[in-house]
């Protein structure tokens, strides 16, 4: 079996040292070398971000440049049209052949899992790897828990014998930033410094991205 390919998603918007740690974290823990951080184009779930995909994707790659062992995926960003994790994780494992690949999401996220469009296919996309923080708890219910509980396995090693289909749950450190709380802070006209990279605060601020009326959508 080739090595895993892991997919870190997210809005990023903007990305901030909480996703970083995080990633970092997961991939540590995961044994992983091809580990990409994937942005979402046009996410289903919310009526708009406030940042458009390409400055969220060029936020992201500024923030982990100094950082060869994080990969940046953009095929959502590329990709015309809502962004749905089926669809990617399909395309993905359409290069990856049987190579097993890890979707790796938080807590809250899986909560949600089964309001994703095409939910039951994801399993037999990836694994699916749920990042928990202190405190945090599972809250699915019917039948995703069953398939939550029925795909539980609680060593990373497993993941690595077959495609997909395993769920593996991953104690990870808490770091109270938020992609919310960062941008009411400009709105504000409050410091976002040592909350995210420098190199993200110089292009907010040379773009001037997120201050009072700057909505953008896609």
């Amino acid at each position: 079996m080739s090595t895993p390919i892991g997919i870190f998603g997210g809005t990023f918007d903007p990305v901030h040292y909480g996703h970083l740690r995080a990633a970092l974290e997961a991939r540590e823990l995961l044994g992983l070398e091809d580990f990409r951080l994937l942005p979402a184009g046009t996410p289903p779930h919310r009526e708009g971000t406030m940042a458009s995909s390409q400055d969220r994707l060029n936020m992201l790659k500024l923030a982990v440049a100094a950082y060869p062992e994080f990969r940046v995926d953009d095929r959502e960003v590329r990709r015309e049209g809502r962004s749905f994790m089926a669809d990617t994780l399909a395309e993905i494992r359409a290069e990856a052949g049987k190579t097993p690949v890890l979707l790796i999401i938080g807590q809250d996220a899986a909560n949600e899992l089964d309001s994703w469009h095409d939910w039951k296919s994801l399993f037999g996309l990836a694994h699916m790897v749920i990042m928990r923080r202190p405190g945090a708890r599972p809250a699915w219910k019917g039948e995703l828990r069953e398939r939550m509980e029925n795909g539980l396995v609680q060593k990373a090693g497993h993941l690595r014998n077959t495609p997909s289909g395993s769920v593996l749950p991953l104690q990870i450190t808490q770091l109270a930033i938020s992609s919310t709380d960062i941008r009411e802070r400009m709105r504000a006209g409050l410091s976002a410094r040592f909350l995210m990279p420098d190199s993200v605060i110089d292009y907010i601020d040379q773009h001037q991205l997120y201050f009072a009326g700057q909505v953008r959508k896609g």
